[in-house]
């Protein structure tokens, strides 16, 4: 994949991004209340206060100047394109890593950089080029001068007639963008690019222009008079330049005879053809104060009467070509184009066109001299929403969407389809040598992949016949047809094309790997694994690798035998399994048995795969309250008394007409344990109280395990009661191991498996085995002794889980602590049970009721799998390794659940033991062995097979990066047991670094080493590394308790690739037009795509957090929350009103059907702009800079490029 698809540079200072919408500029007419404009970020895009033709700012040469083979801004990731053959850039550091000079946010202005740097007064002539414009052509040669007056402008403007194009619409659903400039119907010619001299800079009376940033920012305005005299101090990006630029008197914009035109909205994130408005900049001392003149209202509009709008053609990554060429295809394999290189003065004359905007407003509270700072730490212009969205839009409101982006038509030269060139240093003058921001829109986008894949793959059902395909994205919804190959929702794999060769695995350094999901629940389109029972005999065998009979056994002789896929083993077909085979050597039965022609079925299992030789027993859940005071104070004790009343009628059940046969019991405790009878012969239940903890034992075998439906009466009693009877408790000490050894006893009595559901609120400190003390230390996070608050305190619980497995005891953990209760000891037996934990810390009846009731309901309800066992077989040549998430292993291949539910996964690794053959791939068929909620004993069976490669292009060419992110997350939170975090987080990098290095040196086409190279389905890896590295986990913020680290590492062990990648990724909406049953595109994880007149739906796959900008338009807020005002929406409430309209309705229905996504239910929290909550909400941006340290997407991308050139080199 060619993540350098344009031309153009890094977009400087205050340019609108093409394609992703920068607000166009037209008076207010309605919408939102002026002087507020619409949000796009924390600052502002308008400059009030200069008086038209006049600039506070020094103006610096516009984006093209980037494209010039005298390039002033090197980088080692450039977007840009140099001519000739790309050059290599410098090697540049990296400040999360310690290195040195990339920053985040602007760079500092020591007092070594107080040089101004200077631009050349090089005349450059304005070429027409393609312009058609009828009537006079004034040119514009860059004369250092006083400004032309308005009048001026407005008769050299009202000389140019521009013909309009076809209109197209700037995004779904949306009215074209309202253009205030004149379209663009020219391209700019190249001829001539002026050369830089090192002239001695001329008198200037015009601020200088310090280096620009390495993220993008913009020009601020200074209200109500001149900027503050201070130098501003920025983090220094780039060392200072060697000798500056000669300065220019000439500080302001000159008039415009570049029309423009709106681009189309749907874009890809790559930039077309170099914009060219100003890059203005910070001045570095007060302007002259002629520039601060007492102009205080919006520039009067500069657009020379009613020109109608010419819509740009959708871009593809290379720049458009005039409408009399066709356009270039996506791709292209060769040299970058020359860019051709616009005057500044076309540049400059821009910044001084703007008419009325909304994008005028007022400092913000709490910010200092004017400067809204962005999140991330830059300073600046943000930039408007993304491709596709074009602001949100409402009845009498304008369209603040994709604005214009300039078209350019590039000389044929073919952009090389993997390449971000960056020019030499060596090629450079001394002075140019510094640095220039990456704009974020050139650099691959998540959303534009998951946009592409929805387009590309969502209509046709997704059929797993053909080996080796790649199935849609988790984000992508799509039909699976099973024609012999397990369906993605149960096996997801990190390559599907995987090499031959150990030596080619370990170049590479992809890791091969399976993230399995056996008991998944599908859609109601799709088949569930039909049910084979072959009787007595059982399932069909290989005699040598018991692999079960699957499609990828060959009959022969007649049918008489079959050899086996795995192992080649040749094994007779008993006599009542025969059939003859058709002319193909397929039997002629095929079809109709689904163990011959699908990729997932389940066989009945004969007693031979019971415990013990027995047919297994019903299962059992056992209910453990917490009564101490905690407990009943915080209203748990009494919500879930009250719920379970209901929520037995739930248990679980194959047959949703038949009653389900699992049995329940109930014992409370808080230093002791109190068991019920609730036999239904009883009036009343009685309670057993066991005080002696040391020595746990089952008081009673008769009445504690019951049916339902037979003592309902009872059971209904007992929760009415249990409330009352420890309502005054003064209890404070718990227990907590004792608890798992009753439930364990009593399954043990009962001879079946089962489920324990524990509700607990504090660390047990109770006199009792598992006894636990506090040992939270914030002074060890961060040191080589932090991996021991991950690790258990003892080894009781590892014990003790090791008796639940063998049991089939599973216990699901909810925890409502209201301080530190060592969720890494109390969360062993979970995880290795195949259990669940669920954390509500300083839990509130009223505000987190809904949250617990659900995944209670959720936990009790769904379909699940006891006393399992999983073995993973596979082809020869490679076996199974590893493996990741909640189970308990006794040996090397045997993966061992107690309980094994439709939401847990299991991931295998595979390593070479062997060469594979390109001709017959590598095959893989996971077996899980487990009792059903009916009680009946059943092997499901999920067979996958995938090509071998011996080119490295074809292993690249078929990976899935949600998967290999999935698996290396897993890899990097069990690692921290035993390793540093900055260990763990190093090594994810250099691996990442491997593998993308390995492709650019063994795939990729010939180019420069300035350049990054990424594999198309690799392209957002380092964006989802940089996710994984930033997480609480990884790298916690100050605020994140150990106990949340414990909790989120536990979690996602288990978690499959579509909550992984959400959790990772959040997925951000614009709520704007929610008609009809399709969702609004989403946006890009980062602040400076938020509109402050906009609101924004934000999914983590734990929460959802409803964004509330604070000019957001009354009809908007009336139609959401039943106010019209922003001060009166109030931000602690969960539930959305259930309003009578239909946006409203839309909105709740979008929440629900997120939520039934996800294994845990998302609580809805309304953050309101600039609230405390923001901070929490910000947290999930991913793509900005954390204010724990984690890198932006851009800063990331830059250290990955320069990690991988030093493997190169």
């Amino acid at each position: 994949m060619n993540v350098n698809q344009q031309p153009p540079m890094a977009s400087p200072y205050g340019q609108p991004q093409p394609g992703y919408g920068q607000p166009s500029y037209a008076p207010l007419g309605g919408g939102y209340p002026g002087p507020y404009g619409p949000y796009s970020g924390p600052a502002t895009a308008y400059q009030p206060g200069a008086p038209q033709g006049y600039s506070t700012y020094a103006s610096f040469p516009s984006k093209a100047v980037a494209a010039n083979p005298v390039s002033d801004l090197p980088s080692p990731l450039d977007l840009g394109s140099a001519r000739g053959p790309t050059p290599v850039s410098t090697n540049q550091a990296y400040s999360q890593y310690a290195q040195g000079d990339i920053q985040n946010g602007p760079p500092p202005m020591d007092h070594s950089m107080a040089q101004p740097a200077h631009r050349p007064p090089v005349s450059q002539p304005y070429s027409q080029g393609a312009m058609n414009l009828s009537g006079p052509h004034p040119s514009y040669p860059q004369q250092y001068q006083a400004q032309p007056s308005m009048q001026q402008m407005a008769n050299q403007m009202s000389g140019m007639q521009v013909g309009s194009g076809p209109l197209t619409s700037t995004g779904p659903g949306y009215a074209p963008t309202p253009s205030s400039k004149p379209p663009i119907s020219a391209a700019y010619s190249a001829a001539a690019p002026p050369s830089y001299t090192q002239a001695a800079p001329p008198v200037s009376g015009a601020p200088s222009q310090p280096p620009p940033p390495s993220e993008p920012a913009a020009p601020q305005p200074y209200y109500d008079g001149p900027p503050p005299s201070q130098q501003q101090h920025f983090p220094s990006s780039a060392p200072p330049p060697s000798q500056p630029f000669p300065s220019s008197p000439y500080s302001g914009p000159t008039p415009s005879s570049q029309p423009w035109a709106p681009a189309d909205s749907r874009q890809q994130s790559f930039p077309p053809g170099p914009p060219t408005p100003a890059q203005q900049t910070f001045p570095n001392s007060a302007p002259p104060p002629v520039s601060q003149a007492s102009y205080s209202g919006p520039p009067p509009s500069s657009q020379p009467g009613p020109f109608p709008p010419t819509f740009a053609p959708p871009a593809q990554y290379p720049a458009p070509q005039p409408p009399s060429q066709p356009g270039p295809p996506p791709f292209h394999s060769g040299p970058p184009p020359q860019c051709p290189m616009p005057p500044p003065s076309m540049s400059q004359q821009q910044a001084n066109h703007l008419p009325p905007g909304p994008m005028q407003q007022p400092p913000q509270p709490g910010m200092q001299g004017g400067y809204p700072p962005q999140q991330n730490g830059a300073f600046g212009q943000p930039r408007g929403p993304q491709p596709g969205y074009a602001g949100p839009q409402y009845p009498g409101q304008q369209n603040y969407g994709a604005g214009p982006a300039p078209t350019t038509a590039p000389t044929q030269k073919r952009l090389d389809p993997d390449s971000i060139p960056s020019p030499q240093v060596s090629e450079l003058p001394a002075v140019q040598k510094f640095r220039h921001r990456i704009d974020p829109d050139a650099i691959p986008s998540p959303i534009q992949v998951i946009e592409d894949d929805r387009a590309n793959k969502s209509s046709e059902p997704f059929t797993t016949g053909v080996k080796g395909q790649t199935p849609p994205l988790v984000t992508t919804n799509f039909q699976v047809k099973d024609q012999g190959n397990a369906s993605p929702r149960f096996i997801r794999c990190t390559a599907y094309n995987i090499p031959c060769t150990a030596d080619m695995a370990k170049q590479s350094q992809v890791p091969l790997a399976a993230v399995i999901k056996p008991l998944a629940m599908l859609p109601p389109d799709e088949t569930r694994p039909y049910i084979v029972d072959h009787g007595e005999a059982g399932p069909i065998r290989c005699n040598r690798c018991k692999a079960y009979m699957c499609p990828y056994m060959q009959f022969i002789e007649g049918g008489r035998r079959f050899q086996c896929g795995f192992c080649s083993c040749v094994t007779d077909v008993p006599p009542h399994y025969f059939q003859h085979l058709d002319h193909t050597g397929k039997r002629v039965d095929c079809c109709d048995r689904p163990e011959l022609s699908l990729g997932s079925y389940e066989f009945v299992a004969t007693v031979d795969y019971c415990k013990n030789n027995k047919l297994p027993q019903p299962p059992s859940f056992i209910f453990f309250i917490d009564v101490s005071y905690n407990a009943v104070k915080s209203g748990m004790v009494n919500i879930v008394c009250q719920e379970l009343k209901t929520l037995l009628d739930y248990l679980p059940r194959e047959n949703p007409e038949a009653d389900s046969v699992v049995r329940v019991g109930f014992v409370t405790y808080n230093k002791v344990l109190h068991f019920y009878n609730v036999k239904s012969s009883l009036a009343q239940p009685q309670m057993m109280v066991v005080s002696d903890v040391s020595d746990m034992f089952l008081p009673l075998l008769d009445g504690f395990l019951v049916n339902v439906n037979d003592s309902r009466m009872v059971i209904e009693s007992l929760l009415d009661q249990i409330p009352e009877m420890f309502a005054d408790t003064r209890e404070t000490e718990t227990v907590f191991g004792p608890v798992i050894q009753a439930g364990l006893e009593a399954l043990k009595a009962a001879d079946c498996a089962g489920k324990l559901f524990l509700f607990h609120s504090s660390l047990p400190i109770a006199e009792a085995p598992g006894k636990l003390k506090n040992r939270e230390d914030k002074k060890l996070v961060g040191t080589d002794k932090e991996k021991s608050l991950f690790q258990p305190q003892s080894g009781f619980y590892s014990n003790l889980s090791k008796e639940c497995v063998a049991q089939g005891c599973c216990v699901d953990l909810f925890l409502f602590p209201n301080q530190y209760v060592d969720v890494a000891t109390l969360g062993v037996v979970p995880v290795s049970t195949g259990g669940s934990v669920y954390k509500y810390t300083y839990f509130q009846a009223e505000m987190d009721r809904e949250r617990f009731l659900n995944d209670l309901r959720r936990d009790v309800q769904k379909p699940m799998g006891f006393d399992a066992v999983m073995r993973v077989r596979t082809s020869t040549g490679i076996r199974a390794t590893d493996f990741f998430g909640s189970f308990f292993m006794s040996n090397t291949t045997d993966v061992e659940l107690a309980g094994l539910d439709c939401d847990k996964t299991v991931t295998v690794e595979f390593r070479h033991d062997d060469k594979l053959s390109e001709d017959t791939g590598a095959l893989m068929q996971c077996a899980v062995l487990y009792t059903s909620c009916s009680g009946q004993r059943r092997l499901r069976v999920h067979n996958m097979a995938v090509n071998c490669c011996s080119q490295l292009a074809d292993l690249y060419r078929n990976c899935e990066t949600d998967t290999i992110i999935n698996f290396f997350s897993k890899y990097a939170y069990r690692s921290l047991l035993n390793t540093p975090t900055k260990t763990v987080r190093d090594t994810l990098v250099n691996q990442c670094a491997q593998i993308l290095a390995c492709y650019r040196k063994n795939c990729a086409s010939p180019s420069s080493a300035g350049q990054l190279i990424l594999p198309e389905c690799m392209k957002l890896l380092p964006v989802y590394l940089n996710c994984v590295l930033k997480s609480d986990v990884l790298q916690p913020g100050a605020d994140v308790s150990v106990d949340d680290r414990a909790y989120l590492r536990q979690l996602l062990s288990c978690m499959d690739v579509s909550e992984s990648h959400v959790f990772f990724y959040p997925r951000l909406l614009p709520l704007v037009k929610l008609d009809g049953g399709s969702l609004p595109m989403a946006v890009r994880n980062s602040e400076e795509r938020l509109s402050k007149g906009g609101v924004y739906l934000l999914e983590t796959g734990l929460y959802l957090f409803l964004w509330v900008g604070a000019n957001a338009q009354q009809e908007l807020l009336s139609n959401i929350f039943g106010t019209p005002t922003f001060s009166q929406i109030d931000p602690n409430m969960t539930s959305l009103p259930e309003l009578d309209n239909p946006f409203s309705q839309r909105l709740r229905e979008i929440i629900v059907s997120f939520r039934s996504q996800r294994s845990r239910y998302m609580k809805l929290m309304v953050v309101k702009q600039e609230d405390k909550a923001e901070l929490i909400f910000k947290h999930f941006l991913c793509e900005d800079k954390s204010a724990s340290g984690g890198a932006s997407y851009v800063d990331f991308l830059c250290h990955m490029h320069k990690e991988i050139r030093q493997l190169l080199s």
